[in-house]
């Protein structure tokens, strides 16, 4: 959501020793007490996130995750993205929740300063995430990958695609090229259906080929219901998984779909939805900084559900 933190560039690679990977997917790999390639302990990751500011200290204002809180109890669809809660979601029910799921400060009388994510709720979140899907690739699961933070997280799920598609799984693309009518801060624009290296998007229509136009950051789950629609209405396969953020989980979770990926301190509609078993894991993290400060995490989950490359 807010901008991220400066260069850090002394954190930007975690120089530990290779950990262990907790599980093994052959039971030829299992008898040979095989170890997945190297990644960042879970110790080196903590301190990680806190020095790039992933977890701990973050950039969301607190003021912002209390407006995010009052339009969410207000059933404002902005903060919805998608989900239909069942509860009672008022803003005192909602702080604790954050509290509770992301570590932010239950204080009412905290209204102004930095937020903060408990980065041991955010590694508890990865091995969860991790562990779902390790069972994704050894069932060689039909997969779907959507994201509204092309910029920030277009790599992060990427990498998880190619790997999951390397262990059998079908990373899934329908709808390329459709087009979808979303409200945003300048009024109704018309963005198009894509995807790169795997990962759906929309992007702002720039001409009448797929790919034109600039990826656009949106929050809407109206491209996941055309994805999804699209996929039931083809022969192909519906996704068992879907792995993205926004109105992509919190859409596809309304639909009935197991979905799953990072959430920011801000957006209580993914943490809503896993408290009610629509979302299957909500990662709290901060959504919002460098691309590249992702790949840490990347190469830890990789590491726990045995895909590294």
């Amino acid at each position: 959501m807010a901008a991220g933190p400066g260069p850090v560039r002394q954190h930007e690679r975690v120089p530990t020793p290779p950990e262990p990977c907790p599980r093994t997917r052959s039971p030829a790999v299992r008898s040979s007490g095989a170890q997945c390639p190297g990644a960042p302990s879970r110790g080196a990751l903590r301190a990680y996130l806190r020095a790039v500011r992933l977890a701990g200290t973050v950039a969301t204002p607190r003021e912002r995750s209390l407006r995010s809180h009052r339009l969410f109890a207000a059933r404002d669809p902005r903060l919805l993205l998608g989900l239909d809660p069942e509860g009672d979601w008022g803003q005192r029910e909602l702080l604790r929740l954050m509290a509770d799921r992301c570590g932010v400060s239950r204080d009412p009388s905290y209204t102004v300063g930095p937020e903060t994510i408990d980065p041991d709720r955010t590694l508890a979140a990865l091995d969860a995430f991790a562990d779902r899907l390790a069972a994704a690739a050894e069932a060689r699961l039909p997969v779907l990958f959507g994201t509204g933070h092309p910029h920030r997280l277009l790599d992060f799920y990427a990498s998880l695609a190619a790997a999951l598609s390397a262990a059998g799984c079908t990373v899934l693309s329908p709808a390329q090229g459709r087009c979808v009518d979303i409200t945003t801060r300048f009024g109704l624009r018309i963005h198009r259906i894509d995807y790169v290296r795997g990962v759906a998007l929309v992007r702002e229509t720039g001409g009448p080929e797929p790919g034109a136009g600039a990826p656009a950051h949106s929050h809407s789950p109206l491209p996941v219901r055309m994805v999804l629609a699209a996929a039931a209405d083809s022969s192909g396969p519906l996704p068992a998984l879907v792995i993205g953020d926004h109105g992509w989980i919190c859409g596809a979770g309304q639909l009935g779909f197991a979905a799953m990926g990072p959430a920011d301190a801000d957006d209580p509609a993914p943490f809503v939805g896993e408290a009610e078993g629509r979302v299957a894991v909500a990662v709290p993290l901060d959504d919002g900084v460098r691309s590249a400060y992702y790949r840490p995490l990347t190469r830890y989950v990789l590491n726990r559900a045995c895909l590294s490359q």
